[in-house]
């Protein structure tokens, strides 16, 4: 098993709870963004680094994705390719998806894509707060105990 993250849009502090994870269980942890990114000095963990453009990081996360890996990311369609591959996935505020749920948040997505494209201001994501960091880590420990 290992840990995969889509990094791009990965907060810090999510980051810095997925180094000490990997640290305290022993887990690889792979970053995949189209930048460089400040590692600690681990074994455990290390960055694929990928070209800018639509959807590289995530082919390139689908690629290497095994099942029972875990990946962290918020992208909908990122989170359903992952889980059709047989990965676990968590979002940076601690929400797992799962097969069952994954096509109503993509249904919703789309959604929110199509009024977004017709003008309406649909505004952002709240920012992450100390109880979003605080269940990111809860259900990370519990998936990384399964």
């Amino acid at each position: 098993m290992q840990l995969w993250v889509d990094a791009d849009a990965c907060p810090r502090v999510i980051r810095d709870i997925l180094f000490r994870a990997a640290e305290r269980t022993q887990t690889p942890l792979i970053l995949v963004a189209n930048h460089p990114l400040p590692l600690p000095a681990s074994r455990l963990v290390r960055q694929v680094q990928v070209a800018k453009g639509f959807d590289i990081a995530d082919n390139e996360i689908v690629a290497r994705l095994e099942p029972g890996d875990i990946l962290i990311t918020s992208d909908i369609p990122l989170a359903a390719e992952a889980l059709d591959k047989g990965a676990r996935v968590l979002s940076p505020r601690g929400e797992r998806f799962d097969p069952g749920t994954i096509r109503a948040k993509l249904t919703m997505r789309d959604f929110m894509e199509t009024l977004r494209a017709s003008g309406v201001q649909t505004g952002g994501p709240p920012s992450l707060s100390p109880a979003d960091r605080q269940a990111f880590a809860n259900q990370l420990d519990q998936l990384l105990r399964q």
